[in-house]
Order: C-alpha cells, then structure tokens, then sequence
C-alpha cells in the first residue's frame, strides 16, 4: 500500500507544482472571477491528469508493477485515479457554471471584457474557433463519467454489466481530450505543464484506443480446454483444470490471470493454484461468493474452452527474511497450495508455518492439503473457525516463537488481513515484510 500512495500523491503533487509554475495565481489579483479562472484550470488539469493515468493503468501494464507492488495494486491506484478523477471533475463543472448561474441570478456581477487583440497564430485561431463545440462536447461528457464511474463504484452493480458499461468509458475519455485540448489555456503549452499533459493524454488516449478494439493484454492470452472439474460441496470451491491449446509463457506461484469462461461475462481474476511444469497444464480454484461464480458448477463442463491471460501480480513468496510464515482465510489457501506443489519438488531448508483457517473444513481437501504440506517440508497449522481459537497475532507469535526470522505472506479477507499486519507491526515487524494481495479489482 505504501508504495501506491507514494505514486499518488507524486502524481497530485507533481500535477499542482507544473500548474502552479505556469499559472499567474498569485500574481493576477483575487478579484473573483480572475481565482475562478485559474480553478477551472486546476481543476481540469488535475481531472484529466488522473483520469489519463487511469486509462493508462487500465492496460495492466507489467513493467509497472515492481514499482507498484503488483497487478492488484496498479489496480488500486487506477481505481483511487478514477474516484480523484470523478471528485475533482464535480469540482471543475461546479467552478464552471455555478458562476455563471450567480449572474443570471443577480447574485454576482458580470466581469468586464476589454478588447480582443488579434492573433496570428493559426493553432490559437482554431482552438478558438473550437470553444463552443469544446465545452458543449465537455459537459455531456462530465455527465456520463459521472454515471459510468459512479456504477463502477456500486458493488451491488452486476459484474457483467459493469463490464459492459466500464467499455464506454474510454470513448468518453476521447471527448474529454478533445475538451482538454482546446480549452486549456493557451500559454500553458508553453509552459512545462503543456508538454506533461500532452504525453499524459497521448497515453491515455493510445490506451483508450487499445481497449475500444479490445486488444488489452492481447500479447499475454491462452487459450485453453477445460480438461477436468472438481467441486467440494462443503466448501463451495470449484477446482478447474485447464489444459492450454497456446503459448503460455509460465509463472510463478501466487500469481494470477484474467480468465474468460463467457464472453457476455468477461474476465475475472483467479489466482493460479498449481504450479507451472511446462507441460501446458494449469489449474484455479474457484470459491461460490458471487452471482456468477455460483453458478460456474453448474455451467462450465469438460471440454469448454478458455481465454487465460497473464500471468500477473507479486506475490511469488520472494522475500527478505530466511524464513516464512504463510496466512491463508478461506480461497486464501489457493496461492499456497501452488507453492507447496512447487516446494515439493524441491529441496529447501526455509522454516514454513501455514497457517489455513476456514469456516468449512472439508475431509479430502484438509487431507489432500496435508499430505502436500508434508512432501513440501511445510508446517501446517489448521483452524476452523467457530472451532478453534481465532488466529491473531499474539496466537501467531506464540505458535511461531521465531517470528522475527520470517516474512508474512497473506491471502485471504481484507479485514484480517489489515488486523493481523497492524498488530504484528506494532510488534515490530517491518510493513515491507508483509506480503498482501488487495483482490479486489473494482
């Protein structure tokens, strides 16, 4: 999380220094409609700034996420970009017309205009002549952001339809550029701020171009037959195993790939649950929580085919420590499974625990899950909840005297996870010894 609120606020900051370095704010007077003037401005400047990036992260860019700290967490600064993007765009249209409305209402007086001086300038003349079409085109656009990113927000919104409707967003994207462009203040493009926007919109708009033709992660998909499916009714987990009918480049265990069942549906992200032993084999577990992972049981079947893309994220059990300690809640247990397949075939002398809690215990996976953790050299720890003591950190420290030794890997429930690295900071554990995946791509 750290390093994604550093990239924020460099982002937010870096934007209002260039505004700041081109913009007469403190130099043109406060009269009310001047400070309106260079708000509007800011305001644009930074909406559109964060929305660009936004786009631009929307391409799940790999070479992003060692700075990031993964997919998950790229995705997590595209959705923070979005809501900034909506919020300061709200802003920016309020700044624009509630003025204006104040003068028709009698509440403020129109400012004065002096006389135009002619330009020669061809470039500036069009953007002039643009301005209607600009601000026009801008406001219909404002009004179906705001729509598009506020049901993006709305968990309740069905996953199909949000996929369908998160499509027409990089249209809307191409008019606002369009708005930017002509509007923004002439002298800017003069100004440093000038060129950073026009390479922060060339890259949003590439990016919302890539998407409309659907070409995302194009380079990075497999396509796969569905070889066998495994259902543990106790749990509700669905194990698929894929076998690819294309390149796959490989992965390592705890990453995760964008699958494709049903195209209506789109994809959705599952963490890969075996490891990767170049013979075209791949498996997920899949747990029932929502409309359409309930219904996968019954729906997919042996020799379906399958859109597989990635693989994505950084979890790959690549630390700091010589030891570690793994924390799996429920579906949380996938990654680890993957890495125990691995270790299994491998000599090591790393010190695991595993720590596997879950509400639904069921008989051959918990004895599946043994037996592996055993060939892995792995310490398995199993709670079930309503059963067992809760596991906290004080319990984690207890069972695991040498803590101090290890770095904590964690899959499972945000809120947990957010307790059990608190208290095992305060513990004197370092954050950047925490390993957590933020599974939660809207």
């Amino acid at each position: 999380m750290k390093k994604i609120q550093i990239f924020y606020s460099t982002i937010i900051v870096v934007l209002s220094l260039l505004w700041l370095a081109a913009d007469p704010f403190f130099t043109q007077g406060y009269a009310f409609f001047t400070v309106r003037s260079s708000l509007v401005s800011y305001t644009g400047l930074i909406g559109m700034g964060a929305m660009s990036i936004a786009m631009i992260l929307a391409l799940r860019p790999v070479f992003l996420e060692p700075l990031t700290g993964g997919l998950d967490k790229t995705y997590r600064l595209h959705k923070w970009l979005g809501i900034t993007g909506l919020v300061i765009s709200i802003i920016h249209w309020l700044w624009a017309k509630v003025p204006k409305w104040m003068v028709g209402w009698g509440m403020l007086e129109r400012p004065a205009r002096g006389p135009r001086t002619e330009q020669t300038n061809a470039i500036f003349n069009f953007f002039q002549s643009q301005r209607g079409s600009a601000e026009s085109l801008g406001e219909w656009a404002f009004y179906a952001i705001v729509i598009l990113i506020s049901l993006a927000l709305i968990k309740r919104f069905p996953y199909k339809h949000f996929f369908k409707t998160h499509r027409l967003l990089p249209i809307v994207y191409l008019f606002l550029v369009f708005h930017s462009v002509v509007l923004m203040p002439f002298y800017y493009w003069q100004q440093s701020v000038g060129p950073v926007m026009l390479i922060l919109m060339l890259g949003g708009t590439v990016a919302a171009i890539i998407s409309l033709f659907r070409k995302v992660g194009h380079y990075r998909k497999a396509i796969g037959e569905i070889s066998k499916l495994e259902y543990f009714t106790d749990n509700r987990v669905l194990k698929i195993d894929i076998k690819l009918l294309s390149h796959w480049q490989g992965h390592q265990t705890g990453q995760f790939a964008f699958v494709t069942f049903d195209k209506d549906e789109g994809a959705h992200p599952f963490t890969l649950s075996s490891s990767w032993n170049n013979d075209g084999n791949i498996s997920f577990m899949v747990k029932s929580l929502g409309d359409y992972t309930s219904i996968m049981p019954t729906t997919l079947k042996k020799g379906d085919l399958a859109s597989v893309e990635g693989p994505y994220g950084q979890f790959k059990f690549k630390g700091n420590k010589p030891n570690q300690i793994w924390v799996g809640g429920g579906i949380g247990i996938t990654p680890f499974i993957a890495r125990l397949q691995k270790l299994s075939t491998e000599a090591h002398n790393q010190r695991i625990h595993l720590f596997y809690s879950t509400s639904a215990p069921q008989k051959d996976f918990i004895e599946n899950l043994k037996q592996l953790a055993e060939k892995a050299k792995v310490t398995l720890h199993l709670i079930v909840s309503g059963k067992d003591p809760r596991l906290n950190a004080d319990r984690l420290c207890n069972i695991v005297p040498d803590w101090q030794t290890a770095d904590i890997w964690f899959c499972g429930p945000a809120g947990f996870g957010k307790s059990l690295r608190e208290c095992m900071v305060e513990k004197g554990l370092s954050e950047d010894d925490f390993h957590q995946e933020l599974f939660d791509m809207r």
